[in-house]
């Protein structure tokens, strides 16, 4: 039995918005559906990169500014579900908290699954646009063992300020390709689904990032291939699900 629900691009800044309220009751659904509520039961939630607006590390900072969902998840996974993180570009560096302390699964690249019979693909989505050059020479050097070093070693502060600094950077050079026009990152997202699906065949692939609700299946080797992107919650909160009783669909 399988029921997996995938979220990306929250973007939290506090606790306490409209987005962390939504959050929250979603964990709070799943915990109870998991334990015997009235829904269907979830196995898998898999959180697809940029949760946090803003999260480096394992730093006190962080956890404490965040707290009521990070209490939320792990109930979540205290109640049997299998939680992955998939790290973005703005949240960076997290096996040390979520992995080890949570029992959170922790991703910093694309992951293959088998999910209600199909093979799924799971990915932020940063990779999209080949051509942003000066976003992956940003991504590629804040995932240096050094830069790693310095997210888990600086203090909380030091480590905030220089995050908000990187965040700033990130969004300034990732801002052109999520402003393009949507029939162009649509275009962008597919051409990526098809090109990875020839390194590595798959049935359904999900990502996030562009901030872009799209979903497209396309002919590839003999099979009819679905893609997902995610959007993000700027435009209200979201979930896809994956279950045994469907192929996949939005809720929330």
């Amino acid at each position: 039995m399988t029921c997996a629900y995938f979220v990306s691009d929250i973007h939290l800044t506090s606790s306490d918005e409209p987005n962390a309220r939504a959050l929250l009751a979603l964990l709070e659904k799943l915990r109870s559906d998991a334990l015997g509520g009235s829904g269907e039961k979830p196995t898998h939630l898999f959180l697809v990169g940029d949760i946090f607006d803003l999260w480096i590390g394992s730093h006190e900072y962080f956890v404490q500014k965040f707290g009521p969902v990070i209490r939320a998840i792990r109930a979540v996974v205290d109640a049997g579900v299998t939680v992955h993180f998939f790290e973005g570009n703005h949240d960076l560096h997290l096996k040390k908290f979520w992995q080890d302390k949570l029992g959170v699964q922790v991703h910093s690249d694309a992951e293959i699954f088998e999910l209600a019979g199909k093979t799924v693909r799971v990915e932020h989505g940063d990779l999209i646009n080949p051509d942003d050059k000066g976003y992956l020479f940003l991504r590629s050097f804040l995932r240096t063992s050094a830069m790693r070093a310095l997210a888990l070693n600086l203090p909380s502060r030091v480590v905030a300020a220089i995050g908000e600094r990187a965040s700033r950077a990130s969004r300034s050079y990732t801002s052109t390709a999520k402003e393009l026009p949507v029939d162009k990152i649509r275009r962008l997202i597919r051409t990526h689904a098809e090109r990875v699906f020839r390194e590595k065949p798959f049935d359904l692939i999900i990502t996030g990032h562009v901030h872009v609700v799209d979903d497209v299946t396309f002919p590839a080797s003999g099979r009819d291939v679905r893609s997902i992107n995610l959007g993000s919650w700027y435009d209200g909160p979201k979930a896809f699900v994956v279950s045994d009783s469907h192929v996949g669909r939005f809720t929330w």
